[in-house]
This record gives structure tokens, C-alpha cells and sequence, in this order.
């Protein structure tokens, strides 16, 4: 299949039973319960105020292609942030999507003050580490037997946002 006009926006409740429904079906993704997309979808904040959480999606004519979640932690230079999650398509893979949707959720993450990225990704997922790389991100470690069904390390990356800090 041919990707050639696709949207990235945020997330709205009306998506979630489609990214649940991608998401069940991609082996490598995270696989998280409906409720956390949904938790995702519907606070901005958890209790304490101190961590902010995106999702946004990729579509082309209505059609759901991916989506990715993002978190900021702390408050002022401590904001850490993560790209938890960025689940495609396996048809719509190789055409820009996964490219956007990070992109998406790095410009999110500075707009929220953001100073870093970081990211875990399975060690096979050379398409993935790729991918990250040609964004900016680079390897500053690893975590042994990290994913589970298949048990597999884990890469860790990072993405500088503000180097003047």
C-alpha cells in the first residue's frame, strides 16, 4: 500500500478503540491495557501535577496508520521526557509515518520544556534504532532481557532538545 497524504493530530477518545485494535495486532508493541490509553486520552496531569502525557495519531482519509505516546516528568530544568510508544502499521511502514509521528511527539515534549528525550527500543528492531538515529537520537545504553514474549535487551537512547542549558 502507497502512503502518500497522511495527518498527524491528537489523539481523541472517538480513536480508541482503533488504537487499541492497531495495537493488538503489531507483535512488537507494548501492548498496554485499554484503560492506560485511555488515562492517556483524558489527564493531562497525573495527582501531584508533575507528569503530562500526549498521544497523537496518523491518518490518511480517515484511516488510523499510527500513533505514539509521549511523557514529561518534573518540573523546570529537571523536565525529563520519554517517547513511550510508536506503533505503525505494517502496511503504511517505510513511508514517513513513524517519522512524523516522533516528530510530533519531540515537539510536543520541548513545547513542554522539555530538555531531553529518551526512548527504549527492542535491540532487533533495526528499522526502529535507525529511524531514531536519523532524528538525533543516540545510544547511552541498554538494559539486559528487558521485553518479555520474546524476551529480548533493550536499547537506550537520547535526544538532546536544548544544549545551551
Amino acid at each position: 500500500m502507497s502512503v502518500s497524504r497522511f495527518g498527524v493530530r491528537a489523539a481523541g477518545a472517538a480513536d480508541l478503540a482503533v488504537i487499541v485494535a492497531l495495537e493488538r495486532g503489531i507483535a512488537e508493541a507494548p501492548h498496554w491495557v485499554e484503560a492506560e490509553y485511555s488515562a492517556v486520552l483524558n489527564v493531562d496531569r497525573d495527582v501531584d501535577g508533575a507528569v503530562k502525557r500526549c498521544l497523537v495519531v496518523a491518518e490518511e482519509e480517515g484511516r488510523l496508520l499510527g500513533f505514539a505516546v509521549g511523557k514529561v516528568i518534573g518540573a523546570g530544568a529537571e523536565y525529563v521526557s520519554e517517547l513511550e510508544s510508536v506503533v505503525v502499521a505494517e502496511s503504511a511502514r517505510r513511508c514517513g509515518v513513524g517519522r512524523a509521528l516522533c516528530g510530533a511527539v519531540v515537539a510536543w515534549c520541548g513545547a513542554e520544556g522539555a530538555a531531553t528525550v529518551e526512548l527504549e527500543v527492542r535491540a532487533g528492531s533495526l528499522g526502529a534504532i535507525s529511524l531514531y538515529a536519523g532524528l538525533g537520537f543516540v545510544v547511552v545504553g541498554g538494559r539486559g532481557r528487558y521485553y518479555k514474549l520474546p524476551t529480548e535487551d533493550a536499547v537506550l537512547m537520547r535526544l538532546e532538545l536544548m544544549k545551551d542549558k
